[in-house]
Formats: structure tokens, sequence, C-alpha cells
């Protein structure tokens, strides 16, 4: 546990914040498995995604509709995505 401890202290600056990690420290990390395999066998992986169900996208945006949305918090983008469909719904009834 020393060693880990020494691993832990040897990440942070003098203030004790974590400092910016270097491609030497993320080569010097383990699996879980290998750390901690009780917590390893408690966390589920996600399966592999069969299909995607939604498409990446560059999309610009009134600074008005942005900061709407955003300001309700985490999900946002899915509350967007829903209100567009919505939109969809209601002008595809209309057609």
């Amino acid at each position: 546990m020393n060693d880990n401890i020494t691993r832990v202290e040897h990440l942070t600056d003098d203030s004790g914040e974590v400092r910016e990690l270097t491609a030497e420290d993320m080569a010097a990390f383990r699996p879980i498995g290998e750390v901690l395999p009780a917590l390893a066998q408690i966390i589920q992986k996600r399966g592999k995604q069969k299909a995607p169900t939604k498409e990446r996208i560059t999309i610009r945006l009134s600074s008005e509709v942005v900061e709407y949305f955003r300001e309700s918090g985490e999900g946002w983008q899915t509350r967007l995505d829903e209100a567009l469909k919505g939109y969809i719904a209601d002008h595809r009834k209309a057609a």
C-alpha cells in the first residue's frame, strides 16, 4: 500500500492538486481488475451498441436557444433533441 501512496503523491503538486498527467503516467496505470478486483466485479461494462441511435453532427444555433437548454442542466442536449422531435411530429400531422 505504501507504493500506492507514493504513486498518488507523485501525481500531485506541492499544494496537493493533481497535476496534468503525462504519457508516462498513463502508461504506468494498471487495469482496475489488477488493482481492485472486487470493484471490477461490481462494475458492469456497457455492451457494444448494436446500431447507432443518434448521429453526431455540427449545428449552429442561436445563443438564445443554446442558453435556454443549457440553463436546464445536465441532459440539455437530450431535451433539445426531444423538442425537435416534437416539432417534427406536430408538422408531419399538419402536412
